[in-house]
């Protein structure tokens, strides 16, 4: 049956699809009272359980493709910090802007933290300013508006001839970030079926590592140059990303290919263009026509099948509309939500305490180990390829292992190397300490991008409250930059030649942090792993204990 037949449905007008709604859902009638709807929505959330991940994906492969491409913008923020992280460990940048040490150059602390922290302030204030737009605009629009002013930000960077000048281009460049990072795992989460929920935000673990490998090849081929270009080409490659340009070594070729494509990154926004909304977000403002169009556009092509995916979604929004109207900051602080909002920023917040700030200056954590300056670049490109596998790996951990499981004997595994690597490094040190400490800090990176990093997206993702969703991961996101930011001044003290120089020490200090994290894990943190949106909301609402959330039954029947 379709939805224009359909009596419940709420009367919009689709000629006006981008036009910012000035009202909530009006509910004409009852949903949870209309038997049809009901029983569709039985059918279809019993359909999401009992269908396995590559099934799942056979009938979702566009669903697959669109959260992707979303979590995809996620590389620019990644190429960028890892891209500041390398800038201090090379040498033409070193000798422009540091000052001497030893036998060479090094940028003072202070401006190390500057150059780290500038993009997370930025950031701080997107994830921020992303859900109240993305209330009003849906995911593709304001993830486009966001990639239109990354690129237009992106000159300052590029034309600054000072560190002061640099950290402000940083700083500009965050506010996008913000917007993608809040915007990417809440879309992927809406748009693809209940199993493959976990692999598809896990993607965006991913997407760091395709950033920082992009880093690491770009800083490793002109970190011998002895000019500006050395760090000006890899900040020019965030305009034509991805492109052929990362395969030359020739100035005057950048010249000419910036003329020509120094424009928004057309790719992904043209694609994004013609991506779905997210169906969940359409039916919160009222637009069933449209989300009945994009959930057909997203799975098998079956009418029955969107229809009762639509019915449940709808019985899903009509459960949360009961507890509040219109989604607002203050609503992630108020009942059960305030317990959700606490375990979300804790996952975002905990992925700077276990290790993953050495990951993020990996380039310079080989230095300061003793490692060359050559090799600490091979190094880098190494570790952020080993990042890459650890992520696909994750894949295949998500769907038979629970998000708790993951997530508990991840840090625990990286606690046991982090104290290994202290130990490590407080002995006398030769040739074969110092690569003992480079390992560990690549096996440190690599357990953390296969377990902690992509479940972490997963957990925040599903979580929150559909309805608070935009506003949750948000505000999730701005814990982890409270968290980050002075993580980031403490990571560049403790490594800093300038500063305490602990180098491979820095083991006790992450250890000490990742414990607390699991801690706080094994009494708050809840198994969601193939429950619905819906029986997250009665779980929560009932106020289950976290340890107990696996084991409890939820009747499709029920609704509160």
């Amino acid at each position: 049956m379709s939805v224009s037949g359909d009596n419940r449905s709420t009367p919009v007008d689709s000629s006006s699809d981008h036009e910012v709604e000035k009202v909530e859902i009006q509910q004409t009638e009852k949903v949870l009272d209309d038997a049809d709807l009901l029983n569709d929505a039985f059918a279809g959330e019993n359909k999401e359980h009992e269908m396995g991940v590559w099934e799942a994906a056979k009938k979702h492969p566009w669903a697959c493709l669109w959260a992707f491409t979303m979590c995809f913008t996620i590389v620019m923020e990644s190429f960028d910090m890892f891209l500041n992280g390398n800038f201090v460990a090379l040498g033409a940048f070193q000798r422009r802007y540091g000052v001497p040490h030893g036998d060479g150059y090094v940028i003072p602390t202070r401006w190390q933290s500057a150059l780290f922290q500038s993009g997370q302030c930025g950031a701080f204030v997107g994830v921020f300013a992303a859900g109240p737009v993305t209330n009003r605009l849906g995911y593709r629009w304001t993830t486009i508006l966001a990639l239109v002013l990354m690129n237009a930000t992106i000159f300052i960077s590029f034309f600054a001839d000072s560190l002061t000048l640099l950290v402000v281009g940083q700083a500009l460049e965050g506010v996008p970030w913000g917007f993608f990072i809040a915007n990417a795992p809440a879309y992927a989460s809406e748009i693809v079926p209940l199993s493959l929920r976990g692999a598809c935000t896990a993607t965006l673990q991913m997407s760091w590592s395709i950033g920082s490998i992009i880093v690491a090849a770009a800083t490793y081929s002109y970190n011998k140059r002895d000019d500006e270009w050395a760090w000006r080409v890899p900040l020019a490659l965030q305009w034509i990303f991805p492109s052929i340009l990362s395969g030359f070594d020739h100035v005057w070729y950048l010249e000419k290919m910036l003329t020509l494509f120094a424009t928004p990154d057309p790719p992904l926004m043209i694609l994004l263009f013609f991506a779905p909304e997210s169906p969940w977000w359409l039916i919160r403002r009222g637009r069933k026509e449209e989300a009945l169009r994009s959930i057909e556009r997203l799975g098998d092509g079956s009418s029955e099948t969107a229809q009762q995916s639509l019915a449940m979604m709808e019985r899903t929004v009509e459960i949360e509309a009961q507890m509040g109207g219109s989604p607002t900051l203050l609503d992630l602080i108020k009942g059960t939500d305030l317990r959700r909002t606490i375990i979300t920023c804790l996952m975002y917040a905990s992925q700077n305490f276990a290790g993953n700030l050495i990951a993020n200056q990996a380039t310079f954590f080989f230095e300061q180990a003793g490692i060359s300056p050559d090799k600490s670049f091979q190094l880098n490109l190494i570790n952020s390829c080993l990042q890459f596998v650890a992520n696909a790996l994750s894949w295949f951990l998500t769907p038979y292992f629970g998000r708790r499981t993951i997530y508990l004997w991840g840090t625990a595994t990286n606690v046991t190397f982090l104290f290994l690597l202290g130990i490590i490094a407080s002995i006398p040190q030769s040739n074969a300490t110092n690569y003992a400490q480079a390992i560990l800090g690549i096996i440190i990176s690599f357990v953390f991008a296969g377990t902690l990093g992509p479940i972490s997206y997963t957990i925040i993702s599903e979580t929150s409250s559909v309805r608070l969703r935009a506003l949750s991961t948000g505000v999730g996101r701005a814990a982890y930059y409270v968290a980050e930011i002075p993580m980031i001044y403490l990571a560049s003290q403790m490594l800093n030649g300038t500063g305490w120089n602990l180098a491979g020490k820095c083991g006790y200090v992450w250890g000490g942090t990742a414990v607390v994290c699991w801690i706080m894990a094994y009494f708050f943190l809840p198994e969601l792993k193939d429950r619905s949106y819906r029986e997250a909301d009665i779980l929560f609402n009932r106020k289950v204990p976290a340890r107990k959330f696996k084991s409890t039954v939820i009747d499709v029947r029920e609704n509160e």
